[in-house]
């Protein structure tokens, strides 16, 4: 069984105690302050010297990996949990729900799930499988019961993931879902717009004359810019990951706009 790249395995005792104790403070510093805070401030908070933070984390990023990469786990277990459910649906939906709500008050995994700057490292990647390979169990279990739509693929998942809890953040009582992140779980549902949704899918594989430039370039539907062409899978519609949640919100509040005229 593949194992965490942040085993504790072969350190004393008292090591792995100061260990799990910088862990804890530099994550209730991360999700109250955000990435600024610095490693003196979460040694002071673990009631640890610097030196002890340096001999476990040389560097801010390698802290910062560690403590998203337990999210990550904490996301993945979730998944594993709602899965023992007999209802793959109630499954599927729950762990969903369960992770948009609770997500948006680490804004430090907020921040890395919005950004298109590589991440996950290279060393969270052990983590990244478990949890995709969770979710995809999940979807699968739900798709094969008939209770989410046939055509969501686990990359759909991960968008609509990081879509949601974007949305989430800017909502007051963050324990319940946003009005336009119900209207994206909603869309997952089995049955609900499938058929239109693949005419369009249609049209944008074909790509409009919009969608491309002179040359037949394919264009980023939100900021316009030429798009690499990917090797394999469907062709990319934006040209990263911020300007695919741009068109979500968008897409978000003309649903909203609509179900309340």
């Amino acid at each position: 069984m593949e194992t965490s790249p942040y085993s504790t395995e072969g350190l004393r005792a008292d090591a792995r105690r100061n260990r799990a104790r910088v862990l804890t403070a530099a994550a209730r510093a991360l999700s109250e302050e955000g990435l600024s805070v610095s490693l003196g401030q979460i040694a002071e908070r673990a009631g640890v010297g610097a030196g002890t933070v340096y001999r476990h984390f040389p560097t801010k990023d390698s802290l910062l990996e560690a403590v998203l990469s337990q999210r990550l786990e904490r996301l993945a277990r979730l998944a594993r949990k709602h899965g023992e459910s007999a209802d793959p649906g109630e499954a599927f939906f729950g762990f969903f729900t369960a992770a948009v709500t609770s997500t948006p008050n680490n804004s430090d995994l907020c921040e890395l799930l919005e950004a298109a700057d590589g991440w996950p490292r290279t060393v969270m990647e052990s983590s990244g499988r478990r949890l995709n390979a969770a979710l995809g169990g999940l979807l699968s279990r739900a798709q094969a019961a008939g209770r989410v739509r046939s055509d969501l693929t686990p990359e759909d998942l991960r968008d609509l993931l990081t879509g949601c809890v974007a949305i989430q953040r800017r909502r007051p009582d963050p324990e319940t879902l946003a009005p336009a992140a119900r209207l994206l779980v909603s869309s997952m549902r089995s049955g609900v717009t499938e058929t239109r949704d693949d005419e369009r899918n249609r049209d944008e594989n074909k790509g409009s004359p919009s969608d491309r430039n002179a040359a037949g370039e394919r264009l980023c539907r939100t900021c316009g810019k030429t798009i690499s062409s990917a090797a394999r899978g469907r062709p990319a519609r934006y040209c990263n990951a911020a300007c695919r949640q741009k068109a979500y919100r968008q897409r978000a509040g003309e649903g909203r706009a609509e179900s309340s005229s």
